[in-house]
């Protein structure tokens, strides 16, 4: 919006040419974000209290988590305001690439928040049934993928780290595949949510790693010198990415060790879902699995959890996901949440160096 205000008097008024530039208007975003979360933070935090949307605790979890009982939950509003709002000031809004991880944050958020609010408002421990929330995960990631290969001019060529020559094309793959990515990526996120500031950390490093993936590709000289995909129009993608950081980074003063508030599924789901869709935009699809390490061990760690319990009748891990394992072995909490950052730290910059490794 602001964009769009002040840049077109750039002719008259030689300040407002800064807005034409994509590292102001990404740092502006990080910095609304932030300000958004510290002034609306308190009083949403305030108004979950009031509408009794607590956490509620499993019993059968590490008897360390009994003592969250009762903690405001569904704070993942908070992320979500963080994060549109100063996409819309800051963003060029006739970016198409913007609208589509637009709406798969929202329409994403809309189905945690629905979850979320059936549990813990309404006090209906069922919630959305896992086939629900399923379904229009796959539905919302369906219609994005198919709108995008429908598009005229973009790639549905896979790219690798590592691998310069290297492109299969996907063709009509490329749609079950770009669902993959995204619904793969949302839930990735929700399993990791399970301690204090654990999936918020990682999600504002990955943020930052696709902010800078984003701009590259966006970037007709930079993307021809490292050899990585050019999206033309995908550099506005930055700027939502520096809300994501800036959201995160605000939403963690919040969930840190002991969290006042968790973000809940409203922010989790949506969360990883908008990872996901940046990866696909950006063509970068592997790497998310690098860089979301983190949230790949966390999911496999409950896949192989429940396979092996099914077909041997046997637990890999004393609990799944694996941070509760940890907790169980007698890990402090927060001795693991900053353990998690620093891999997915490694990870980020792992990630960075194949930008010189093809």
């Amino acid at each position: 919006m602001l964009y769009h205000i002040f840049y077109p008097l750039a002719g008259n008024i030689k300040l407002f040419n800064i807005f034409r530039y994509l590292t102001f208007r990404t740092i502006y975003a990080m910095i609304t974000a932030l300000v958004v979360c510290f002034v609306l933070g308190p009083w949403i935090i305030r108004k979950l209290e009031s509408l009794q949307a607590r956490q509620v605790i499993r019993t059968d979890g590490p008897e360390s988590h009994l003592q969250k009982q009762g903690t405001p939950t569904m704070g993942g509003v908070m992320i979500l305001t963080a994060i549109v709002i100063p996409t819309l000031l800051w963003a060029d809004l006739s970016n198409q690439y913007v609208w589509t991880a637009l709406f798969i944050t929202i329409g994403y958020g809309v189905i945690g928040f629905v979850d979320d609010y059936k549990k813990v408002v309404e006090k209906n421990t069922k919630g959305l049934s896992a086939r629900q929330k399923m379904f229009w995960q796959v539905m919302l990631a369906g219609a994005v993928a198919t709108f995008l290969f429908l598009k005229p001019g973009f790639s549905e060529e896979l790219y690798f780290p590592f691998v310069k020559h290297f492109h299969p094309d996907l063709w009509l793959f490329f749609i079950p595949f770009a669902i993959l990515v995204i619904v793969g990526a949302s839930n990735a996120v929700n399993l990791t949510d399970g301690l204090d500031g654990l999936a918020i950390g990682p999600v504002a490093i990955n943020a930052a790693t696709y902010m800078l993936f984003a701009y590259i590709a966006g970037h007709a000289t930079l993307s021809a010198y490292l050899q990585v995909p050019r999206v033309p129009g995908a550099g506005e993608l930055a700027v939502m990415c520096g809300a994501m950081v800036g959201a995160g980074l605000g939403f963690l003063w919040y969930n840190s060790y002991p969290a006042e508030v968790f973000m809940g599924d409203v922010g989790s789901l949506s969360l990883g879902g908008t990872l996901g869709i940046i990866a696909v935009l950006t063509k970068q699809e592997i790497l998310l699995v690098i860089v979301g390490g983190v949230f790949v061990v966390e999911a496999l760690s409950v896949i192989f959890q429940v396979g092996s319990y099914k077909y041997r009748g046997k637990r890999i891990f004393r609990m799944a996901p694996i941070h509760h394992h940890f907790e169980l072995k007698g890990v402090a909490e927060p001795k693991i949440i900053v353990r998690f950052w620093i891999i997915t730290i490694i990870l980020a910059l792992v990630a960075i160096s194949t930008l010189k490794m093809r």
